[in-house]
């Protein structure tokens, strides 16, 4: 992974607890058990190779012979499909090291995000290095900044149009791939940072997987397609289909994070946080809809997102059963542990809370200091 340099302050965690060392010791005593691998798990090979069927099949038939709107339109949808679980699922494990124990194979499984448009390289500073740290950290969490569009944090401006953002935002996560592809990985290289973060100098390799990526993307999403189609029906197939990969990334990642239950800390003008990582990790964190098979296979398993930011270095197929170590885990200890039961118990939480951070005066969000939830 390539490393980051902190510009701003680092923020401080307290010592790490009772908690850390029990749930990190019961999760790698399960891990332990035979037949089992934190990386490397056949399953996780054979859900890769269906979901790029998946999306090879879709896009084949699209392309070559779609003869229909409603057609072209399914085929879209499924796409769009595709390509979010292609990021939820494959890139998304390989990025963080959960793929495989060799690193090739992490770099490979991880170009799948530069395939898709987006920067490998830049998004392991953003993700890895940024969120997964410093979690609903406002000055810190990228993922927190959307820009002038939407309000997600009280230290963010609040703008007049904020008070529609529970509504309009649904709308704008489905640009959510070409301003990711086109927009947002050109700003990062020419400003050389990540929200707070420097990125480190690209190595030759970064730089030809960076620009091999957005040529391949170019070259399936617009220039095949322009040669078998005229321009209307390839752009209004390409809008289907990123509004089904936007929304579901966007959802998936949201319904986590920026949610009623989701704590955003409150850090000490001296750095101190008032909790260890993992509390930190409990506190900021939300599982959503747990057990519901479709969900957990098109989000790559991140429905289970407190596993994912106590284990990001595990395969995402474990996360079901870790979710019952780390709820029990936490009972014994006392910490708190979310989870949102229904995909759209969630939604209607996200919504909530995109409408209180975009009213005129704001209920506070539920913040952690001093070890406490408020």
């Amino acid at each position: 992974m390539t490393a980051a340099v902190e510009e701003a302050p680092r923020p401080r965690f307290l010592p790490h607890g009772a908690f850390h060392y029990d749930v990190k010791a019961r999760v790698e005593a399960w891990l332990a058990q035979p037949g089992r691998s934190a990386r490397d798990v056949p399953a996780m090979y054979a859900k890769t190779a269906i979901i790029l069927a998946w999306f090879a099949v879709s896009w084949t038939a699209l392309v070559f012979f779609a003869s229909s709107w409603w057609a072209a339109g399914a085929l879209s949808v499924s796409l769009g499909l595709a390509i979010a679980t292609i990021g939820s699922a494959v890139m998304h494990d390989a990025n963080h090291g959960a793929y495989s124990r060799h690193v090739w194979v992490n770099r490979v499984a991880g170009w799948a995000l530069d395939a898709m448009g987006a920067s490998s390289y830049i998004w392991r500073t953003k993700h890895n290095a940024a969120h997964h740290t410093w979690t609903n950290l406002d000055a810190h969490d990228d993922d927190l900044h959307v820009g002038p569009f939407a309000r997600l944090t009280v230290e963010q401006p609040l703008r007049a149009w904020h008070r529609a953002q529970h509504l309009y935002m649904w709308g704008l996560y489905g640009f959510l791939l070409p301003k990711w592809a086109y927009f947002d990985d050109f700003v990062n290289l020419s400003t050389g940072r990540v929200g707070s973060l420097r990125l480190d100098k690209p190595s030759r390799g970064e730089w030809a997987a960076l620009w091999a990526g957005k040529v391949t993307f170019t070259l399936w999403a617009l220039v095949i397609p322009l040669w078998r189609h005229d321009l209307l029906s390839v752009l209004v197939c390409l809008v289907v289909a990123s509004f089904a990969t936007g929304v579901t990334l966007a959802v998936t990642f949201q319904l986590a994070h920026c949610v009623e239950d989701a704590g955003f800390p409150v850090v000490a003008a001296d750095g101190r946080l008032g909790l260890d990582f993992a509390e930190h990790q409990l506190a900021t964190t939300v599982d959503f809809a747990p057990g519901n098979p479709i969900v957990t296979f098109l989000a790559g398993g991140l429905n289970y997102q407190v596993e994912h930011h106590l284990f990001p270095k595990v395969c995402h197929l474990h996360y079901p059963a870790l979710a019952r170590i780390v709820e029990a885990t936490a009972r014994d200890h006392g910490v708190a542990y979310r989870v949102t039961p229904g995909l759209w118990a969630a939604i209607g939480s996200h919504y909530r809370m995109l409408r209180k951070m975009g009213a005129a005066a704001p209920a506070p969000h539920r913040s952690v200091q001093a070890g406490l939830v408020a």
